[in-house]
């Protein structure tokens, strides 16, 4: 499967979680890993990829990582919309 598949799936699972739950990494690898078959590696780095970006970030709060799509404040701030 294409990196950018996978980025579209990862993309995809955030935006249907989004107000549910704070999603962690391995949240994440675990649901793409179930859906598409994929090794972890090869999740993680397409998510590494997409955090690089600026596609999606990491947030902290309550003393725990989450990753979540930015807000458009957020990448207007940064430069990056």
């Amino acid at each position: 499967m294409e990196q950018s598949e996978i980025q579209d799936k990862i993309f995809a699972y955030l935006e249907k979680m989004k107000g549910k739950k704070k999603l962690k990494e391995k949240d994440i690898f675990k649901a793409i890993m179930a859906e598409t078959g994929e090794e972890k590696d090869v999740v993680k780095k397409a998510l590494r990829e997409m955090i690089n970006v600026g596609r999606v970030m990491y947030s902290y709060g309550g003393g725990a990582s989450s990753v979540e799509i930015p807000s458009e404040e957020y990448l207007k701030e940064k430069g990056l919309l």
